[in-house]
């Protein structure tokens, strides 16, 4: 466990404070939005964590609030630049009514969870995983504390379990109405094996159905440059199609797009999902030039970076922005989140929604949030914008 404190700041307004920083995310995170409808990232270096003292010091002016995390083992990386991130994010607000506590998960979920119950927390930013989830979703249910978690395994989401991970449902919904607007109609897809690609698939073929477009064809494959060619072989010999989803990362696209164009529709449009986001030089393969993929914008990710790299001398995770957007919406909330109570739950389904590091999203019924999300086009200098993102869940 390891506490995030702040030195004590005069009561001053969102807006002076993000001036004084010179950074729009402060203003980003506490607005509300008008209603109406992998090649890995650098590893962060660990801030250091002080020494765990027996208990915490008791807080009358401040609720507590738990950030659970993997600070060891194979996702240290990930968890402490969200750790990071949210840390961040308590700084920039003044952290004047919440205190943050963060809690290994790579320990043992439950035991995080549980020693953080011990410790008074009322509201759980993650964990990261969905399996630690449904680990520690039992435990938040009695003690009536919501969590707000970093996973997008949707099939972990609700009664009292919020998502803010990246739905990859909802990015294929996207760049597949993105496509059918450019008139594409023949929809294939080249399917990983496993969870996620199960979920894509239905997701596509979901999207297609919607979009007024035709499912001709769909593979699967293991992640082996043999499996995909022999998967490509397959889709060509099934039918022709204008368009064909790689629902894997963007390492994975980067193999499979020279297959593709050498196949049997090697005029095809090459569509991505969101796991596109962390490949940073898709466009030094030419067969994938082109290609379309949604995901969030990254413009404010960008200036959450640079803040980033100064505090902690290294580039976050892409996934710190859950860390950061996550603590502006407690402290949003927190607004009026009365000291010793449970945490304003029913704050966190408003259909008005709230911005953040990663643009406009709202919490639907199911628990999931709904994000605005832009289509980007793969080029030989970088991904530019060919769909900006909504302003609004109505537009």
């Amino acid at each position: 466990m390891a506490e995030q404190l702040t030195r004590p700041q005069a009561r001053r307004s969102f807006l002076r404070i993000a001036a004084a920083a010179g950074l729009g995310l402060l203003i980003a995170g506490c607005q509300m939005v008008p209603s109406g409808r992998p090649r890995p990232a650098p590893e962060p270096v660990p801030t250091p964590t002080p020494t765990p003292t027996p208990g915490l010091p008791e807080d009358t002016n401040r609720n507590r609030v738990a950030v659970l995390v993997p600070l060891s083992g194979q996702n240290a990386g990930v968890g402490q630049s969200i750790a990071n991130a949210a840390n961040l994010a308590l700084l920039d607000t003044g952290g004047q009514k919440i205190r943050i506590t963060v809690y290994d998960t790579a320990k043992g979920a439950a035991a995080a969870a549980n020693e953080a119950l011990a410790d008074g927390n009322r509201l759980f930013l993650g964990p990261l995983l969905a399996e630690d989830v449904r680990a520690i979703a039992p435990l938040a249910r009695r003690a009536d504390v919501p969590v707000v978690a970093f996973s997008n395994d949707v099939a972990v989401a609700g009664d009292g379990v919020y998502l803010m991970g990246f739905d990859p449902a909802q990015s294929i919904d996207r760049v597949v109405g993105h496509a059918r607007s450019q008139g594409l109609e023949r929809f294939a897809g080249l399917i990983p094996n496993g969870d996620y690609g199960r979920r894509a698939s239905q997701a596509l073929i979901d999207s297609v159905e919607r979009a007024g477009g035709r499912m001709v064809a769909m593979q699967p494959y293991d992640r082996s440059t043999q499996s995909l060619r022999s998967a490509v072989t397959r889709l060509g010999g099934q039918s022709g199609y204008d368009v064909i989803l790689v629902a894997d990362s963007g390492r994975i696209a980067i193999t499979a797009a020279p297959l593709i164009r050498a196949g049997a529709s090697p005029q095809a449009r090459i569509l991505g999902t969101e796991l596109w986001k962390s490949e940073d030089d898709l466009g030094g393969t030419a067969a994938l030039r082109g290609a379309w993929f949604a995901s969030v914008p990254d413009t404010m990710f960008n200036q959450l970076r640079t803040r980033y790299r100064a505090r902690y001398g290294a580039n976050p995770y892409r996934l710190a922005s859950l860390g950061y957007d996550a603590v502006l919406l407690a402290v949003r909330i927190g607004q009026d989140w009365r000291i010793g109570q449970r945490f304003p739950e029913e704050a966190l389904r408003s259909d008005e929604g709230f911005m953040g590091v990663d643009g406009a999203f709202r919490f639907g019924r199911d628990g999931v949030a709904d994000r605005m999300l832009e289509v980007l086009q793969v080029g030989a200098g970088g991904n530019s914008v060919v769909s900006p993102a909504p302003r609004s869940f109505g537009d």
